[in-house]
């Protein structure tokens, strides 16, 4: 398939690995104001109708991985943040809030490699990946609180699920910005790497992942993402129908056949 058009991130494959960069460094990468959630959202899109990509993986150009939403607009009351509460709540319905929803139906593994601050609503982007690898210059923080609002993009119920009620509560709570070692110590990224190698060591663990059968693949990261809101039985039920058609995949048989030839 072509690659989508984009107007504020780029897009690159190579080895069934795509990598999304947010391009909008003049404003730290910031999602309202931009067109970014269009961009992220479409790339959604076109991942899950692409057999040729396993796995996606979304960083930040400049300095900053994104900060969110753009605070002028909100000082100004313009942009996605203008008009009455009925005004706005539609602007979030049809605007940010499509980046959750499209995310959370991305059928191959998503890797966030943070290359500097996730602000905001850059936070809750982060911690809408599977997996999160940071720079050394990373810093993560959900802000709202200390502007008056809330995590109106989802944030709220992402962030738990991550690290567990009560750590997620102190840091919505306080607002408080942690570094990039505070955060692979609390479990919100899996590793810290120096910046210049953030990309090197993101790529290695995305074709890690590319080099697993493609169909097996994507029915395991549906498979890890429904155990979440199932009941056991249900899911083992789930379970059993991916399995029977794994095992009639051509795939399947050939990853069989090269584990036997390897002895």
């Amino acid at each position: 398939m072509p690659l989508p058009q984009l107007n504020d991130a780029l897009l690159d494959v190579q080895d069934r690995v795509a990598t999304l960069t947010f391009n909008r460094h003049d404003v730290r990468n910031a999602l309202t104001g931009t067109g970014l959630i269009d961009d992220i959202v479409t790339v959604a899109d076109w991942i899950n109708r692409s057999d040729e990509v396993s796995v996606l993986v979304m960083t930040g150009a400049g300095s900053a991985f994104s900060s969110g939403g753009n605070v002028k607009d909100m000082a100004e009351r313009g942009g996605d943040f203008a008009g009455d509460a009925a005004e706005v709540a539609t602007r979030y319905r049809r605007g940010i809030q499509r980046i959750p929803l499209a995310l959370q139906q991305v059928e191959v593994p998503i890797i966030a490699a943070v290359n500097g601050p996730a602000i905001g609503a850059g936070f809750d982007l982060a911690n809408m990946a599977d997996i999160r690898i940071a720079s050394a210059k990373a810093k993560f923080g959900e802000t709202f609180l200390n502007l008056g609002i809330i995590p109106g993009d989802g944030g709220a119920w992402f962030m738990q699920r991550l690290i567990g009620y009560q750590r997620a509560f102190e840091l919505t709570l306080s607002g408080r910005v942690v570094d990039a070692a505070e955060a692979r110590d609390i479990g919100i990224v899996l590793e810290v790497v120096a910046p210049e190698q953030l990309m090197a060591r993101a790529t290695q663990l995305a074709r890690s992942f590319a080099a697993q059968p493609p169909k097996a693949l994507r029915l395991t990261k549906r498979l890890m993402k429904m155990a979440q809101r199932m009941e056991l039985k249900d899911f083992l039920d789930l379970s059993a129908a991916f399995q029977g058609m794994c095992h009639n995949e051509p795939e399947h048989l050939e990853a069989v056949r090269k584990m036997l030839e390897r002895g």
